[in-house]
């Protein structure tokens, strides 16, 4: 038996048995469970079984942390045992009626973002890299200046770091549709109708370009770029066709369900939906600016040190929307740096405490929760270490404001967004390389001395 076979089992027997579990599914570094009575799980059996970080009650599922890669792997043992397996949509489906209705739908936000964020990770890659050759300073290596770059290279470039923004609109509803179960492809065909080459294009209009005018006062443009009109759009139109499909004769549903859903939706996105929430998305973004932009360095302050507060509400995937709009509106992202900060502290304070402790299963649990807090991972350190012993996690997050405060002071601007601490770092490779590295030391080095003078000792061990 292998070990993660080994793993599995046990964790299953520890949750109460199969009998005892409805599904179970799995999200970048956690295994969610949902059980039918919390009361049969042995919590500190949970926590002393190999590779276990951490594990709680969050939005209806009991969520055991494992880590990166990690998680995967049990998963699939899990799976070899019969369990019910589920995505996380369908679990969160299973979970709609826990906890008020901002957490639903910040969870339901959430399913909707994280599977377009890879792509828009490696969209800011590429950006960072497109920035890193073609630096002077690079390009002199090999003899060049940026006069010698041909335009067709340029134009290569440009089709790696603006597709993606350019059909968001498609990515958003096409996603959409697909949590709020309507057919996906119908969500990527309106989301591709929002940017349609037809209509004059978004930020040609924001140059001097005007737009089409229906019945002499309706503006109508092209949402390259949007995220709020597609995200509505979508969830009008999966729900106006799942309405429609079960009126339509079931002879007549190919042709008739996507024609009349399409064709409705479409006016009214163009025609209603998108100029009102484009205007809401560009609120939005403009008291997204307003805190980043106060004074002596006070909004990263603040937010630095709230971030991982946030992160443990489990509602800190409406930040993406904010980092997407940033991205899309001004090529760069300031955001990130801050929570970078924040993310790098929580990693410092569980240094801290891995490296004082005495005890040999606190040592194996802190310090490899502090490497996964460094490749962009609180969850462990958060979960398994800081917040569980109380003061570590409040001198993270002072660790976390201090950074963000030298973050703003520096005026950091990330390529992308998503990646923090040491792989972030490749999203600052246009000429910030050296900042970037003192706000994660100064972040960490804050967290690490406050913990290690104050925020813990063995005694609480005891």
């Amino acid at each position: 038996m292998s070990e993660n076979s080994r793993i599995a089992k046990e964790l299953i027997e520890a949750v109460g048995g199969k009998e005892n579990i409805s599904s179970v599914a799995h999200c970048a570094t956690r295994l969610r469970i949902m059980v039918d009575d919390k009361e049969k799980i042995d919590q500190a059996e949970v926590e002393t079984i190999d590779k276990v970080k951490g594990a709680f009650f969050n939005s209806g599922q009991y969520q055991i942390i494992l880590g990166t890669g990690t998680v995967n792997k049990i998963f699939e043992e899990v799976e070899k045992l019969d369990i019910n397996s589920s995505t996380k949509a369908e679990q969160s489906k299973e979970a709609k009626k826990s906890g008020n209705a901002f957490q639903r739908a910040i969870r339901t936000f959430g399913d909707v973002f994280v599977p377009i964020i890879p792509v828009l990770v490696a969209t800011g890659l590429f950006m960072g890299l497109r920035g890193l050759v073609m630096q002077e300073q690079v390009l002199a290596l090999f003899g060049l200046t940026p006069a010698d770059i041909s335009e067709n290279f340029l134009l290569f470039t440009e089709i790696l770091t603006d597709t993606a923004f350019i059909f968001l609109p498609a990515l958003v509803a096409w996603s959409t549709f697909r949590v709020f179960g309507g057919t996906p492809i119908i969500g990527l065909v309106l989301g591709l109708m929002l940017v349609s080459p037809s209509l004059p294009n978004a930020w040609g209009v924001a140059t001097g370009v005007d737009p089409l005018y229906f019945f002499g006062f309706i503006p109508v443009v092209g949402y390259q770029g949007a995220v709020l009109p597609a995200f509505i759009t979508g969830i009008i139109g999966a729900k106006l066709e799942r309405s429609i499909r079960k009126r339509v004769p079931e002879a007549l549903d190919l042709i008739l369900t996507p024609f009349i859903t399409m064709l409705i939706m479409i006016v009214a996105a163009l025609f209603i939906i998108g100029p009102i929430f484009h205007s809401v998305e560009e609120y939005i973004l403009q008291g997204t600016l307003a805190v980043l932009g106060l004074p002596l360095g006070l909004g990263g302050l603040l937010v630095g040190f709230l971030n991982q507060v946030i992160v443990v509400t489990g509602v800190h995937h409406i930040f993406n929307l904010l980092e997407i709009q940033l991205l899309e509106k001004f090529g760069f992202n300031e955001y990130n740096a801050i929570i970078t900060a924040s993310v790098a502290a929580q990693g410092g304070a569980a240094l801290a405490v891995g490296l004082k402790t005495k005890s040999k299963k606190l040592k194996a649990l802190a310090l490899p929760s502090s490497l996964s807090a460094f490749l962009g991972i609180t969850e462990p350190a958060i979960f398994g270490v800081n917040l569980r012993y109380g003061k570590p996690f409040l001198m993270a997050l002072i660790g976390g404001g201090v950074g963000g405060f030298t973050a703003s002071i520096l005026g950091l601007q990330a390529t992308g967004m998503a990646i923090t601490v040491i792989p972030g770092a490749l999203l600052y490779m246009n000429g910030q390389i050296l900042l970037y590295i003192l706000v994660n030391i100064v972040a960490i080095a804050v967290a690490f001395a406050l913990t290690w003078l104050f925020g813990f000792s063995d005694k609480k061990l005891d």
